[in-house]
């Protein structure tokens, strides 16, 4: 028997547990598939929401909290796993300007270093760049991760400091006057004082034997990788909701879609064209670039993309880390650290109280 069962090996889930491991509890991770391979491994890794003015103070609190705290997390990962997770200042280029007042107000608001580049100044920070706007905002303090390595290195962290259980459904959840007792699978029950569920678009189906669920629904996201060259792109680059950015290694990713198609995952052809519209419209110099891949994943979306953390009401020992919906990746250090406060008995880092269950959002 655990201390502690995360159910859920996404980037939230593993964070959680490296959290909780790195607290001292006996950890067990259920993960229905294979750890990081859903929306953890399918999004663009930018840490900073989309338009991160757009958003409620609660999600810019977790946000900044994780971007101060990325750099050491990173360092630490690679030092004790040999896997780099990639992260690079690539700054954040938003060509959008119809909402720059709302924008500028927020980074002060906030604090957050912003820049405005007029054509001269934008054509030497991105050359092969193809709209002109007279102005444009630059977030040069953005940075991006490579998501799939992130993954890979806290999956090697929680090597032999946790037990693992993958291709592991969880069935029902188990709950005996009025508190967790632990879950139920196919290869029978897993015991463990509290429960917490990191289960991402699966949360509501999971929560459903218990009555009160949180609204996260699936939202569907497809992208498409371009096989190009290092130094072509400088910075992550937003326009019309479509986002372009550029790994170490010249890989360029664009994105994405989204598609409220339940928990169909399948690509289309007319998202594939689409995105390669808005890449070449952007970028005219990937007209000549390969496409390597087009993948899709499954968001958690939730309402205004707050996420739910914190204990389930009504019964002791369940906890919810879930509901992320575009901005798991960079909110995910900060959440997996506040559930771990939540669930220990520490001094929260934030203020627990718009993530509850409960919470108007």
């Amino acid at each position: 028997m655990s201390d502690i069962l995360v159910i859920g090996g996404g980037i939230i889930g593993l964070l959680t547990a490296r959290e909780l491991v790195q607290a001292g509890a006996a950890v067990t991770l259920v993960e229905m598939g294979e750890t990081g391979r859903e929306s953890s491994w399918a999004g663009g890794g930018i840490i900073s929401p989309l338009y991160p003015w757009r958003y409620a103070d609660s999600v810019t609190a977790l946000a900044g909290w994780s971007q101060h705290h990325y750099p050491r997390l990173c360092a630490e990962l690679h030092e004790e796993t040999g896997i780099d997770p990639e992260l690079t200042p690539s700054g954040l280029l938003i060509l959008d300007s119809e909402e720059l007042s709302q924008a500028l107000a927020w980074a002060e608001r906030h604090q957050a270093e912003t820049r405005i580049l007029d054509g001269e100044h934008l054509q030497a920070s991105e050359p092969e760049l193809g709209p002109r706007p007279a102005q444009a905002l630059l977030l040069p303090e953005v940075a991006q991760v490579r998501n799939p390595r992130l993954v890979k290195s806290v999956r090697r962290f929680l090597d032999g400091r946790i037990t693992l259980r993958e291709q592991e459904e969880v069935l029902e959840l188990l709950v005996e006057q009025g508190r967790a007792r632990g879950v139920r699978t196919p290869k029978g029950e897993i015991l463990a004082d509290q429960v917490v569920i990191c289960t991402g678009a699966w949360t509501a189906k999971l929560l459903e034997q218990l009555g009160s669920m949180p609204e996260i629904e699936p939202v569907r996201g497809q992208m498409i990788l371009f096989l190009a060259h290092p130094g072509q792109i400088n910075h992550v680059t937003l326009h019309q909701e479509r986002y372009v950015i550029p790994r170490r290694d010249g890989h360029v990713l664009i994105g994405s879609t989204l598609e409220h198609t339940g928990f169909v995952k399948a690509t289309t052809a007319e998202a594939k064209e689409a995105l390669y519209r808005s890449a070449v419209e952007l970028f005219p110099i990937l007209k000549r670039t390969p496409i390597e891949d087009h993948w899709s994943g499954l968001r958690p979306g939730s309402p205004s993309g707050i996420p739910y953390i914190g204990a389930y009401p009504g019964i002791e020992g369940i906890y919810l880390n879930a509901g992320h919906y575009r901005n798991g990746v960079v909110t995910g250090p900060a959440s997996a650290r506040l559930v771990a406060d939540l669930m220990l008995g520490r001094e929260p880092i934030i203020d627990p109280a718009p993530y509850a269950l409960a919470a108007a959002r």
